[in-house]
């Protein structure tokens, strides 16, 4: 993978990173989550290494790379059985909205934690009633004339290891004086601040993060909880839901890969007839297809990755959305095909594979649905009118 379209750089770390990943495999993740627990071992391990941080400036602790390399991360320890959602959320989202908008008192405060795994933080921005309707939040902050103290009351909902960050980067909206449209904004809320509670979702998605319902009543913050320009909000949220979105396509990936090479082992080696069942074509080429399908999902995250890393945030926006869209797809199918190699083992836990049925589908539904991806291909790229 060298050359035009990964350097020597990169091939490196996939190797190093693939490496950390088998020492852990799936049974240590699949332990931790029949536990109860957290991939704590391997966090600070990962961090430890430098993998956490890779994204992250120099100047407080990270790797000073891109969203490419975290990317590579993600994948690769996906690939081992070890996908790592945290990873989408702390590092991808909060730490480069943090380190490109955030205050110096910010960026001193989170990116060093960030990166050397000692802190995480959420991301807060689905909401009950709006769903994939950004523009319909109704989390709302004003300010305390009195104090200019920040007051935040909504709810939102699906927000992933509440219980393990120390805070959570919140989406809401404030009133613009100008217009007296409400515009998005951003907030940094500590995980322990009165008014700010949270409740667990019971999902069927075997993972040690877990899911979320969030309130807020009248949380008061101080002036400095707003992360960047409260004018600039639209541009701050997005500089974090294109990488959310290229990371996202990254955990499709290692999961795809994970079980195409549990369904290729089976293919090898179970022999019924004269030959293994991987001899015969019906065995055999869904499962080319589907690696041609994750190779090509793969060469679509790499193109958004590098876009966004060179300050392209128009044509990543773009780029990132097709990759994600893909690669959920791929991990599908991908998933789909493996469960069906290995017939009625692909469903006992032995093999592990009956999992991540529930889990490749979270690729197709977060942090965006399928359907919203090609709405904004169609009127984005294609020009076609909204019907919304």
């Amino acid at each position: 993978m060298t050359g035009l379209i990964e350097t020597e750089e990169h091939a490196a770390l996939r190797a190093s990173v693939a490496a950390l990943g088998k020492r852990y495999g799936r049974d240590y993740f699949a332990q931790v989550v029949a536990d109860g627990k957290h991939t704590d071992e391997l966090w600070a391990e990962a961090a430890k290494l430098g993998y956490l941080g890779v994204n992250l400036p120099e100047e407080y602790g990270g790797g000073g790379s891109g969203i490419q390399e975290l990317s590579i991360v993600l994948e690769e320890l996906g690939a081992a059985g070890c996908p790592l959602l945290m990873l989408v959320v702390s590092p991808a989202i909060c730490g480069t909205v943090i380190a490109r908008f955030g205050t110096q008192e910010q960026r001193r405060a989170w990116l060093p934690g960030l990166a050397d795994g000692t802190r995480k933080m959420a991301f807060g921005i689905t909401e009950p009633d709006a769903g994939s309707n950004s523009h319909r939040i109704t989390t709302t902050a004003r300010r305390d004339p009195a104090t200019g103290d920040w007051l935040l009351t909504g709810r939102k909902v699906f927000i992933s290891g509440v219980d393990i960050a120390d805070a959570t980067l919140i989406v809401g909206r404030t009133e613009d004086a100008r217009t007296g449209k409400l515009k998005p904004c951003l907030f940094v809320v500590p995980r322990d601040t009165p008014g700010f509670t949270y409740n667990m979702i019971d999902m069927a998605v075997d993972a040690p993060e877990k899911q979320f319902e969030l309130v807020l009543d009248d949380v008061r913050l101080p002036a400095d909880a707003l992360v960047g320009d409260e004018d600039a909000g639209l541009l701050q949220l997005f500089a974090g839901l294109n990488p959310e979105r290229i990371m996202t396509a990254a955990f499709a990936l290692g999961m795809a890969r994970w079980s195409l090479e549990r369904a290729l082992e089976y293919a090898r080696t179970r022999q019924v007839w004269k030959e293994p069942i991987g001899a015969h074509q019906a065995i055999a080429h869904p499962l080319a297809q589907a690696h041609i399908e994750v190779e090509c999902a793969r060469l679509m995250m790499q193109k958004a990755a590098r876009l966004y890393d060179a300050g392209d945030d128009t044509g990543a926006g773009e780029a990132a959305n097709m990759a994600k869209y893909a690669a959920g797809e791929a991990c599908v199918r991908a998933v789909d095909q493996a469960v069906h190699t290995l017939g009625g083992n692909g469903l006992t836990r032995e093999y592990g594979l009956a999992a991540m049925i529930a889990a490749s589908r979270v690729t197709r539904i977060a942090p965006v649905s399928r359907e919203m991806i090609l709405n904004y291909v169609s009127h984005q790229t294609l020009g076609l009118p909204k019907s919304y």
